[in-house]
């Protein structure tokens, strides 16, 4: 089971003009176009070896190449392939899966009742918004729901390592936690510092890719996997965006296609929410948790119950609400407290060891409580 010629003949197309499709990035609608219209369109000078090349595409010598890398690939023509991304005027020809195919495959299943939801954000994203991200993409994740996402830094990454700490998702009928879609080949790990994370996707679920493996990615690339992530969801969820973001590139494409969009409000006076209130501004669903997401998805559908965080003793309340206020290190919260940073550290240790609270990438303390609590 594999793509077909014409789609692989397709996705090597695309790579032999990456370069041309850099520049004409800001055209509306190439990726819609034939073959022969792209090339026609974008192609330049090169058009006629692009066209030699393209005739003498060797599909058996590709198949070799697929598997050399360890991927394996599917297309619209048959086989398992996501009706969702059908339904794009620009849905991608051929797909290319590392880990587990199988975990792709499950996308495929129509009679699957949780579908993808795609959670998506700032990659310079603020602590909380980190926090956010993870609580999503593990309280979906246990609920069934796939968390799709694109493997960059902050909010995209953390809701991947969200999804993958839930130990045994349900349903258990093959589908994958999580997916990361990538910009370049899927056996190309962009950014490079996401090694270890993208190792733990490709156990549980898959990275998948419209470019044949090895394709490094480049800027016309993120758009158009944003198309992808938009078109695999069910629904696009927005954690943190500036006014100008990638992710609202998302949400606009899922609006595009008919699909809810949801954000995730933030303070007015802070860069990182004006792309979500924006949103929020423009009819879409407010998130504070899963409970959220899944009543605008799949009204009735169960969120599976999280153990409750231990009981607290006064003490440990009133710093667990001084975290909650902003004392979010051990300094921050001695100051506040009027006691010894080792007092101060040993408390936020107990707090952390029993769920109360977690640290984000930076070292700073947040609570782990519904999502509105953080904001």
């Amino acid at each position: 089971m594999s793509a077909c010629d014409d789609c692989l003949r397709r996705a090597w197309l695309l790579r032999a003009m990456s370069g041309h499709l850099e520049r004409g990035r800001r055209q509306g609608g190439v990726l819609a176009l034939e073959d022969n219209q792209l090339i026609e369109a974008l192609g330049g000078a090169t058009r006629e070896e692009l066209r030699r090349r393209h005739a003498g595409f060797d599909p058996a010598a590709a198949r070799k190449l697929v598997a050399a890398a360890g991927l394996a690939s599917r297309c619209r023509h048959g086989g398992p392939f996501p009706g969702g991304l059908q339904e794009a005027a620009d849905a991608p020809w051929a797909i290319f899966v590392a880990g587990r195919a199988e975990a792709f495959d499950a996308l495929a299943a129509v009679d699957d009742v949780a579908p993808a939801v795609a959670v998506v954000g700032a990659r310079r994203a603020a602590g909380e918004g980190e926090e956010v991200a993870r609580s999503l993409g593990q309280e979906l994740a246990a609920a069934g729901v796939c968390v799709v996402s694109g493997l960059a830094l902050g909010i995209d990454s953390a809701a991947h390592r969200g999804a993958l700490s839930v130990v045994a998702p349900a349903p258990d009928r093959g589908r994958p936690p999580t997916v990361a879609v990538l910009a370049g080949g899927a056996d190309v790990v962009y950014p490079p510092s996401a090694r270890g994370l993208y190792a733990q996707i490709l156990r549980a679920g898959c990275v998948i890719s419209e470019l044949p493996p090895g394709t490094p990615p480049r800027k016309w690339g993120f758009p158009a996997r944003n198309r992808i992530i938009a078109a695999l969801a069910g629904m696009t969820v927005v954690v943190q965006a500036r006014e100008r973001s990638g992710s609202l590139i998302t949400a606009d494409l899922a609006m595009q296609l008919g699909r809810p969009v949801g954000a995730v409000p933030g303070p007015v006076t802070r860069p990182l929410s004006h792309g979500t209130n924006a949103l929020l501004a423009d009819g879409a669903h407010v998130v504070r948790d899963a409970r959220d997401v899944l009543e605008a998805l799949l009204p009735g559908h169960a969120l599976p119950q999280t153990p409750a965080v231990p009981a607290l003793d006064d003490g440990l309340r009133a710093v667990l609400d001084a975290v909650g206020d902003g004392a979010c290190t051990a300094g921050e919260l001695a100051a506040r407290r009027g006691v010894a940073v080792a007092e101060a550290t040993a408390d936020l240790t107990r707090l952390e060891m029993v769920g109360a609270v977690c640290r984000d990438g930076a070292g700073r303390y947040l609570p782990t409580g519904r999502i509105g609590a953080l904001l």
